[in-house]
């Protein structure tokens, strides 16, 4: 696999202007301004009110790049965009590739034939979120949070951009992730899954390698699935399968695991995870993670108060000690793995060992849990629903389990995952009827967190422990 990452040379301007400033990908509309001196401090007095208003404007984003011959030769050339807030068209040398709809979903188009070798043009169309909002309440007066503007359940973006008790209106948008192309001859790796069984002091590693093929050898040579897994002192376990297109799991057994436990309670050990795809010995994809072996989940007994409702790791009932983790900044473009690394460093000085990533904002970038894995931090993970209700339409179900599948894999194998949940506060609510103007939410709420989200993680992420609703 090739891959060129598109992140330089991007210009921006609003619709219908004829001046361009320079943008920074991953970045924000909000950010551009600011750098181009083209707005003032949101936070300052009341200057909120005037950024508010610029996000009645539809922006755009240009760049332009070249590829080489062999990027044009490939069987399979892929655009992906890790994200996109929020609504938006993509154009490429002119061809409209797709529309695109939610913040926290990867989008991916297939573009061999559009490319050219020199000056391709990649145009992102950024569509007012506010006009969007304002038009989808008008159709549907569905409610939320009182803070927030109407509308904001109608569109899949950070509700805290809306406004929140804690939060200015501050609907920001743009490229907000790495923008890649992805060059690939006869397949790719898929979805890895890894499940962990541990019995008699081993650790019993299930590893099923997924692969999508886009034109078989013609020389029915096999393509092999090499996995390998290192060990914190550098032992190397290592298995080869056929790579088909069909589910293979094969199985790796540590012996004497050095397990992963959270901060206060032991050292934080992983173990990293490799997977090559090769044809006739030449690596054409790869894909790694880290790995902590432990067991984790929630001991819900009985007690003399009740019940319980403990994080159990290793058979340990920890003591958790945390708060919640919000976005960092209404302007995520100035964020990074710096900033985030800063406040977790203060979050451990603070003596927590445990983090909840809050449902009303994003789901954070992988550096994120890298980096409550390295710390020990146990996260509860929110699914980005915070207080409102929703109509699920067929379109609205296909959106959010799109978003719930990406998220949902892309995070599972962290060490440091304790438990996700499907939605912030909403189930109170819903409960004394707050924000519920009719029956079919009520009924929507149940179908959403009673049963999507239960069958989703049932089937991608067996072992990690769901509840539906926080508080539940």
């Amino acid at each position: 696999m090739e891959q060129l990452v598109l992140n330089k040379n991007w210009k921006m301007r609003q619709v219908g202007n004829t001046s361009w400033i320079t943008a920074k990908v991953p970045g924000s509309v909000y950010c551009d301004l600011l750098a181009a001196g083209k707005m003032e401090d949101p936070y300052f007095k009341a200057n909120e009110d005037a950024a508010l208003a610029l996000m009645d404007y539809d922006y755009e984003y240009v760049t332009t790049f070249d590829v080489d011959v062999e990027t044009l030769n490939s069987d399979k050339v892929a655009l992906k965009f890790d994200g996109i807030d929020t609504i938006g068209d993509i154009y490429l040398n002119g061809e409209h590739l797709g529309y695109v709809e939610n913040m926290h979903v990867a989008y991916e188009f297939f573009v061999k034939e559009t490319l050219k070798e020199k000056d391709n043009e990649l145009k992102v169309v950024l569509h007012s979120p506010t006009k969007y909002i304002a038009d989808a309440f008008e159709k549907s007066p569905t409610y939320g949070q009182d803070d927030c503007m109407n509308g904001f359940v109608h569109i899949r973006k950070a509700h805290y951009m809306f406004g929140w008790d804690w939060g200015a209106h501050l609907p920001d948008a743009g490229i907000w992730r790495d923008v890649k192309l992805s060059a690939y001859n006869i397949g790719r790796l898929g979805d890895i899954e890894i499940l962990q069984f541990h019995e008699d002091g081993k650790v019993r590693l299930e590893i099923t390698p997924l692969y999508e093929a886009f034109t078989w050898p013609e020389d029915c040579v096999k393509l092999i699935h090499k996995i390998t897994v290192t060990s914190p002192t550098g032992e190397e376990f290592v298995s080869t399968i056929e790579a088909t297109e069909l589910a293979t799991p094969t199985t790796i057994t540590i012996e004497n695991p050095m397990l992963w436990w959270p901060r206060g309670y032991g050292e934080q050990n992983l173990y990293s995870v490799k997977v090559e795809l090769t044809y006739r010995d030449e690596v054409i994809d790869t894909w790694s993670s880290r790995i902590g072996l432990r067991t984790m989940t929630m001991d819900r007994t009985k007690d003399e108060w009740g019940e319980k409702f403990a994080t159990c790791v290793n058979g340990v009932n920890i003591f958790s000690m945390g708060a919640d983790y919000i976005p960092e900044d209404h302007l995520l473009g100035r964020t990074n793995r710096e900033t985030t690394k800063a406040l977790l460093e203060k979050a451990c000085f603070a003596n927590f060992n445990s983090i909840r990533v809050w449902g009303g904002g994003i789901y954070p970038d992988d550096y994120f849990y890298d980096l409550c894995d390295e710390m020990g931090l146990v996260v509860w993970q929110d699914m980005m629903f915070a207080c409102a209700v929703y109509d699920l339409t067929p379109e609205f179900e296909e959106n959010i389990t799109e978003e719930l599948i990406q998220n949902i894999v892309r995070i599972r194998h962290h060490a440091c995952i304790g438990l996700i949940c499907g939605n912030n506060e909403m189930e109170q609510f819903v409960n004394t009827r707050t924000w519920v103007t009719k029956a079919s939410e009520l009924r929507d709420y149940i179908i959403m967190y009673e049963r999507i989200m239960p069958e989703i993680m049932r089937e991608f992420a067996p072992q990690v422990y769901y509840w539906p609703a926080s508080p539940s």
